[in-house]
């Protein structure tokens, strides 16, 4: 089993690289190598042994790509994007990464030539879908994104069926949630405020709520998503048909039942250390999310969401402590 990962150097794209590693298989099968890619080099334990290999790759650039799929990696992971609030600045970036960037994939993926069909998992995401919303979104509700990094997304997912429907890849894509408590420091995704009022007053340091605490997100963990991934990796495709993109099972909940869940696990002194300061800019991008759904598709298919957000909390608190022990 030989595993590309493109977009490993991300908090997600690590993660799983590090689970696989442990695992040691997928698909049944004992992995035999793991290249993980991104712009920058990943980094990864010395004692990471020989089944990994890390390089660096621009997925803008069509030939870099060609060189890493000519290897036929039978499960290819997608996870190479450009953040929401970047792909709404810098619009040139985001249709250069999202967009060419996955095209790109797919047809180095296709010119390997008959008999090549790996299955690729795309990351895609709620912001797929625009208001107006109904009080919880379906399986049947349009995808008529309001950003440009949603568009981005939409189209990638497009272009993910249409691949498959050819016979080029087995294709699956998972529209993540949000992605709460994002370790480390803050990327440029306007979501980012959803960790980072956690993650902060954990550490003793003040967090800057840029929204009102009336605002509801759809939201899993890093390990639910990473289980996400290997799920989409080993699971039957046959259950798809055609629609090749499934919205993953996740929470909805309220900026202040995230506070609060942050009172009873960690107590009002930390809690106390948010600060409210609206952004105008950042409200209307997440006013133009989805924040409930009915999973239905991807839970028959065997996804899987978290128990509940003090769980995800306290799940954080004990990967912070594993990884300041092994440092």
């Amino acid at each position: 089993m030989r595993i590309l990962i493109i977009g490993a150097a991300g908090m997600l794209g690590r993660r799983l690289t590090e689970q696989l590693l442990a695992n040691g298989r997928l698909c049944g099968s004992q992995i035999a190598s793991i290249l993980a890619v991104d712009v920058v080099r990943p980094a990864f334990s010395s004692d990471a042994g020989p089944t990994l290999e890390t390089a660096t790759a621009d997925i803008t650039d069509a030939n870099a790509l060609r060189t890493l799929v000519a290897r036929k990696p039978d499960v290819i992971f997608h996870l190479a994007a450009v953040v929401s609030g970047e792909a709404e600045t810098a619009f040139d970036k985001g249709y250069a990464v999202n967009l060419d960037g996955t095209r790109h994939l797919l047809e180095a993926v296709r010119q390997v030539g008959e008999g090549y069909r790996p299955r690729l998992v795309f990351t895609s995401s709620i912001a797929v879908f625009g208001a107006p919303f109904p009080e919880k979104i379906d399986d049947t509700f349009q995808c008529a994104p309001l950003t440009s990094y949603g568009t981005q997304k939409a189209i990638g997912e497009l272009l993910l069926a249409d691949y498959t429907r050819k016979g080029f890849v087995d294709g699956v894509g998972i529209r993540l949630p949000t992605i709460v408590v994002r370790p480390g420091k803050p990327n440029k995704a306007a979501s980012g405020f959803f960790s980072s009022i956690i993650r902060e007053p954990l550490v003793g340091q003040e967090a800057i709520l840029p929204v009102a605490d009336t605002v509801r997100a759809w939201v899993a963990s890093p390990t639910a998503a990473v289980g996400f991934l290997l799920h989409a990796a080993n699971m039957d495709t046959g259950l798809l048909g055609d629609r090749r993109s499934l919205t993953m099972p996740g929470l909805s909940i309220t900026v202040a039942e995230m506070i609060e869940a942050l009172r009873r696990v960690a107590g009002p002194q930390v809690a106390g250390r948010i600060t409210h300061q609206p952004d105008p800019e950042i409200a209307a991008i997440v006013a133009g999310w989805p924040r409930d759904f009915l999973a239905t598709r991807a839970e028959a298919a065997g996804f899987r969401a978290d128990a509940d957000f003090d769980t995800i909390i306290c799940d954080h608190i004990a990967d912070e402590e594993a990884r300041k022990a092994a440092s």
